[in-house]
């Protein structure tokens, strides 16, 4: 089965239109589509160097191509599915008579098809019967999920399409590099910096960092691990000055006073001697946010990644509501969802303690009505599992979990405190990994299950504005690799489970439909028919209903209509000053690069562009530590250790080191970073861990 299919690029949440076109002729050398980029309101026809590669992976040369046993040896063997469905079934049903069923555990991702996330979430409490279940977006929507919840009563990244941001006078930018982590989100930026408003604040002069010169705006640059402070300073001030929208505060909001008099001691001197903002710059921002025009203030990642991440995305939006920026046209809040799934992953059930339509597990309500579709009992589904670090803490120990099942992550690159990650998986009795290549994950699995990627397969994504699209097959896959949702049945059928398990993407659809009925994501409304007919589809979406492209335009999502204005206070132990000789490492992405890097360190082009880790240092940094630039250092503290080369620049402040994350083995960054988490969200602590760094000797080898 080979045609041209209207698709959505395999990567970040922005998900650009493309059109794949098979190709006449393939070799082994040469992609089996040609990518062209289609007219869609996020991209406007535009990709990126990520996007217009996509294809070349499908017919990678390391693809997996079988299932993988580990044998006795060691060593992973091809085997047949049969075989190797069979073996985890067999296992599977061990561990769970011997240890119990929360002693199988179940890893998810936020790349997952909505289809395949709310089927992993119905197999992982239904045939496996585990609450053990958690995914890899507790690392990057966790925080700004739970600030919007708590204030709006909805999690929706963006609640507004994101064509509004072309109109913006002003575009607040918090701890996120869109020029480089998705870069036709630029083109909407284009207003703002021609009314010189587009402000960003980040502690490395970024390629976004960048788009303000020349007037089109400002460039904030504070002391890593202080936004919240510099947000209280920015609130106080709108206060102070008497800039707060009065009127929409009475009219829209609960909380006022509280905010007043958690900000009182917050005065923009103080904000300067703590996050080294100038205190006119803080003043002359504030007013800006406040001069009656088109306002947008989004965050992103790096004020999120933190141990007080959801305070501080509360801070950014506590700030918004007080300026009445909310459900005002042309105007708001949002975060910049980062997986190509973030929204639709953690709305259907994949989460440790949610059930499909962002339904809480713990609300009766909830579970009768989603035990009524799966035709269970509502005491068969377990309730509230842990989050993904206290998750894969518990590997292997006593009363933990035995057995895990990977889907969509990358665990080993990925999570926090890595060292921690696979001292734990070497300690498991079964990982099976689903991937479709052999990543760093996969390489330690005792079963590997190759799957069909993107082009190869049907289904729904929800992109970061929550528009619900398609997902369409343009060419057959290899005949060794399977979907995950015949995976998910073959599996259940194997474990004696009775529920449905549909392998038909569109069917399983229309049971996720049914089960997210009346539930804040309600997808009810949307059908296949509506997306192929190129219908925008934003949830909620209720049946009979037109759908939600901009929500809170009269109420909020909370039962009384009112946002909730939440006082945050700045936590001395969350970000701990270094000590002499230490240097604060920041982590983020590359233009070239996405998550781990299982997938774009595969592309010649993209790899050959950044090969390996670097790094970024002030050359002032570099001096007093007598480093060159290129030159070969070592990066560690107490968690573990990281050895790359060096690339200084003038863009990172002098107290501060850069890594990037998609690197494995030893200079994978998540050695250094901590799992500790937000008391809230569960995000962990990613962006501001201390390192010390030392130039290493290189010993040349005679030929």
């Amino acid at each position: 089965m080979s045609r041209s299919a209207d698709t959505h690029c395999p990567y970040c949440a922005l998900q650009c239109a493309m059109t794949l076109t098979p190709a006449t002729a393939t070799d082994a050398s040469t992609a089996p589509v040609t990518v062209s980029g289609r007219d869609f309101p996020t991209n406007r026809g535009g990709l990126c160097k990520k996007g217009w590669t996509s294809a070349e992976l499908l017919r990678a040369p390391s693809r997996l191509g079988a299932p993988l046993v580990r044998g006795a040896d060691g060593v992973l063997h091809e085997t047949s599915w049969e075989e190797a469905l069979d073996h985890v079934a067999a296992s599977l049903r061990g561990i769970r008579s011997s240890h119990g069923a929360d002693a199988v555990g179940v890893f998810g991702g936020g790349g997952l098809t909505n289809e395949k996330a709310y089927l992993l979430g119905k197999f992982a409490r239904l045939a496996l019967g585990t609450s053990r279940i958690d995914y890899n977006g507790r690392y990057c929507m966790s925080s700004a999920a739970a600030a919007g919840n708590r204030a709006f009563g909805v999690d929706r990244g963006l609640p507004f399409p994101l064509d509004d941001l072309d109109g913006a006078d002003t575009i607040l930018l918090l701890g996120t590099n869109v020029a480089e982590t998705m870069p036709p989100f630029i083109g909407h930026l284009a207003g703002a910096q021609a009314a010189g408003g587009l402000v960003v604040v980040d502690p490395r002069r970024t390629a976004t960092a960048r788009l303000t010169d020349d007037g089109k705006g400002l460039h904030l640059q504070p002391m890593p691990g202080t936004d919240l402070a510099l947000l209280l300073g920015l609130i106080h001030i709108v206060i102070a000055e008497r800039l707060v929208d009065l009127d929409y505060v009475a009219a829209r909001t609960v909380g006022y006073e509280a905010i007043r008099r958690s900000v009182a001691s917050w005065w923009p001197e103080r904000v300067q001697s703590t996050t080294g903002v100038p205190a006119l710059t803080l003043r002359r921002l504030a007013r800006r946010l406040a001069s009656g025009g088109n306002v947008v203030i989004l965050t992103g990642r790096g004020v999120e990644q933190h141990v007080d991440g959801t305070d501080t995305a509360t801070a950014a939006i506590n700030l918004a509501l007080l300026l009445g920026l909310p459900g005002r046209a042309g105007s708001g809040y949002g975060t910049l969802t980062g997986q190509g799934n973030g929204q639709g992953g953690r709305e259907h059930g994949q989460k440790c303690d949610q059930l499909p339509g962002y339904r809480k597990i713990t609300d009766p309500e909830a579970r009768a009505h989603v035990a009524r579709v799966w035709g269970v009992a509502p005491s068969a589904i377990p309730g509230p599992g842990v989050p993904a670090v206290e998750l894969l803490q518990s590997l292997g120990e006593p009363g933990g979990v035995r057995a895990l099942l990977v889907h969509g992550s990358n665990l080993v690159v990925s999570s926090p405190n890595v060292a921690m990650v696979r001292a734990r998986i070497a300690a498991l009795d079964l990982l099976v990994v689903c991937d479709f290549f052999l990543s760093e994950t996969a390489a330690l699995a005792d079963v590997v299950l190759p799957i069909t990627q993107w082009a190869e397969e049907e289904g729904t994504m929800t992109s970061l504005e929550g528009r619900v699209i398609r997902r369409r097959r343009a060419i057959t896959p290899p005949g060794g690799v399977r979907d995950e949702l015949w995976i998910l049945a073959e599996l259940a059928r194997r474990l004696d489970c009775t529920a449905t398990f549909d392998t038909d993407p569109e069917l399983v659809f229309e049971e996720l439909r049914l089960a997210s009925e009346g539930g804040i994501a309600d997808y009810s409304g949307i059908d296949y028919a509506m997306l192929d007919r190129g219908e925008a589809a934003f949830w909620p979406y209720p049946r009979g209903s037109t759908g939600t492209p901009r929500l809170f335009a009269d109420r909020f999502a909370h039962p009384d209509g009112l946002a909730r204005l939440v006082p945050v206070s700045v936590r001395a132990s969350a970000h701990p000053a270094p000590l002499p000789g230490e240097l604060t490492l920041v982590t983020g992405r590359l233009l070239e690069h996405y998550q781990s890097g299982a997938q774009t360190r595969r592309v010649p082009e993209l790899a050959e562009a950044q090969p390996e880790a670097r790094a970024a240092m002030n050359p002032s940094t570099a001096e007093r530590l007598g480093v060159a630039d290129g030159e070969l250092v070592e990066l560690s503290n107490a968690r573990g250790t990281v050895r790359c080369r060096t690339r200084l620049t003038t863009d990172i402040r002098p107290d501060a080191v850069f890594l990037p994350f998609h690197y494995g083995d030893e200079q994978a960054a998540n050695l250094l970073t901590s799992d500790a988490v937000d008391p809230v969200s569960a995000m962990p602590e990613f962006k501001t861990n201390l390192v010390r760094l030392a130039r290493l000797i290189e010993i040349e080898v005679p030929a």
